[in-house]
C-alpha cells in the first residue's frame, strides 16, 4: 500500500492524462504536490498534515481503494467538473473522527451553495428496473455504471465526514448532489455525517441497499433526503433544518422526496423503493412563507414528506417542527402515487400549511386506498441531536 505524504501529483501510475488544457472534462494532470485529479487504481492514502485541492474530477476506479485519514481537509476548484467518484468495484474510506472529521469543501474565497460537485458512489447492488440485475449510468457521466444483483456490495466505508457547498449543476437535469449514492450495496458503512449549504439534494439514493446512521443536513436548496430508483435501506438518526433567514431557489424543495421508481418512467419495474427512515427530525425555522406563497428566487418549503410513484415508505418516529409549507405529508403525483402499504407514525409542532386544501391534518393520501399515517404526541424524531452532532461545530438550532 502505498501512503502519499508528499501529495499525489508525483506518483505517474495514479493518475490519467487528458491532455486538456482547460480540463472542462474533469482531466489533466496535478501541477502541484497537493492537488488532486485523475484516477486511483491502486491502494492510496492521503497525508492528513497537507491539505489538498481537487482540481478536477477524482476518480477511484475498479480495484482502487482511496483512504482519507482523520483530520484531512480536501477543498474542491469551484467547477462542475470538481467532485470525487468511486465508480464500481473501487473504493473510499473516510476515516474521520468525531474529534478529527475529514472535511471536503470548497475551495472558494467566499464559498456558497453549487461551488462543486460532491461525492458519487457507485455500486453492484440492486436498483428498479424492467428486470432483476438492472443497471443505469451515472447522471454526471453517461460512461459510470451502478446497479446488479449484490445487495451485499461493499464500496468502503465513510465515518465522520463534512459535505459542504455542493450541488453544482451544468443543466436541470444534470445536477450533483452532497453525497449521491448509485447502487450502493449494504456492506457499505455511512455514519455520522454532516451536509451543509448545499445544492440540489443532500443525500440522493439512486436504489441500492445502503444504510446511513446519524445525519445532519442544513439549508439544502432542494431536498434534504431523496429516494428514487428502488433504495431499500434505513436511514437513522437524522436532522434536516433550514436555518432563519434561508429560501429556496428550486422548484420543489421538500424534506423527504421519495420515489419508487427513476422519474416515474418505471410504473411496472420491479424493485421499487421500499425503505425505512426512522428517528428523523424536519424542522424549518426560516420564516420564509410557504411555496405556494412565495416568489420565484426565494421558495418556501412545498411539502414537508413526499413518498411518490411507486415507493413504500416505512417512517418511524418522525418530527415536523415549526414554519409554514403547503402540505405536512402528501401521497399523490400525476405519475404515481405512493403505496397505500406506506406507514407513517408523526408528531406535528408548530406547522402551518393550506388547510383549505389539504383539510386540518394535512395529509394527502394515495387515491387508491389509505396508507397508516398516525400523528401522536409522543414522537421525539432524532434523539439528542446537539450531543449527537456536536462534532460538526453547527449552533444555529433553534
Amino acid at each position: 500500500m502505498k501512503k502519499f505524504y508528499l501529495g499525489l501529483a508525483v506518483v505517474a501510475t495514479l493518475f490519467a492524462a487528458c491532455n486538456d488544457d482547460d480540463n472542462t472534462n474533469g482531466g489533466g494532470e496535478p501541477t502541484a504536490e497537493n492537488e488532486l485529479i485523475g484516477e486511483i487504481k491502486n491502494d492510496s492514502i492521503l497525508d492528513a498534515s497537507v491539505e489538498y485541492i481537487l482540481k478536477g474530477t477524482l476518480r477511484i476506479s475498479d480495484g482502487g481503494k482511496l483512504t482519507i485519514p482523520a483530520g484531512t481537509t480536501i477543498k474542491a476548484e469551484p467547477s462542475f467538473y470538481s467532485y470525487i467518484m468511486v465508480e464500481q468495484g473501487g473504493k473510499i474510506f473516510i476515516n474521520g473522527t468525531a474529534a478529527e472529521p475529514v472535511t471536503l469543501t470548497s475551495n472558494a474565497a467566499n464559498p456558497k451553495a453549487a461551488d462543486w460537485g460532491g461525492l458519487h458512489i457507485n455500486g453492484y447492488a440492486p436498483i428498479s428496473g424492467v428486470t432483476e440485475g438492472t443497471t443505469n449510468r451515472a447522471e454526471v457521466d453517461a460512461n459510470v455504471i451502478y446497479g446488479g444483483t449484490d445487495a451485499n456490495d461493499n464500496s468502503g466505508s465513510i465515518t465522520y465526514m463534512k459535505l459542504m457547498y455542493t450541488g453544482a449543476r451544468s443543466s436541470a437535469d444534470v445536477e450533483h448532489n452532497g453525497l449521491t449514492l448509485n447502487g450502493v450495496g449494504n456492506g457499505t458503512t455511512i455514519e455520522n455525517i454532516y451536509i451543509p449549504y448545499g445544492a440540489d439534494d443532500a443525500v440522493e439514493w439512486f436504489g441500492g441497499t445502503v444504510d446511513i446512521k446519524n445525519l445532519l443536513v442544513v439549508n439544502q436548496d432542494d431536498d434534504m433526503f431523496d429516494v428514487t430508483e428502488g433504495w431499500s435501506g434505513t436511514l437513522e438518526n437524522a436532522y434536516g433544518i433550514w436555518t432563519k433567514g434561508f429560501h429556496s431557489t428550486e422548484a420543489d424543495p421538500r424534506g423527504i422526496e421519495a420515489d419508487g421508481n427513476m422519474d416515474g418512467n418505471g410504473p411496472d419495474h420491479v424493485g421499487q423503493s421500499d425503505f425505512v427512515m426512522k428517528n428523523v427530525t424536519i424542522i424549518n425555522n426560516s420564516e420564509t412563507e410557504r411555496f405556494s406563497n412565495t416568489p420565484d428566487g426565494a421558495k418556501g418549503l412545498r411539502e414537508l414528506v413526499k413518498i411518490r410513484r411507486g415507493a413504500k415508505a416505512t417512517l418511524e418516529n418522525i418530527l415536523l417542527k415549526n414554519g409554514d409549507c403547503d402540505v405536512l405529508i402528501d401521497f399523490q403525483d400525476g405519475r404515481g402515487d405512493g403505496l397505500a402499504s406506506s406507514s407513517i407514525t408523526y408528531t406535528v409542532e408548530d406547522v402551518t400549511f393550506d388547510d383549505a386544501t389539504y383539510g386540518e391534518d394535512g395529509v394527502r393520501m394515495p387515491v387508491e386506498g389509505d396508507a397508516t399515517v398516525t400523528e401522536s404526541d409522543s414522537n421525539a424524531g432524532c434523539p439528542n441531536p446537539q450531543e449527537l452532532f456536536e462534532w460538526t461545530g453547527f449552533t444555529e438550532w433553534n
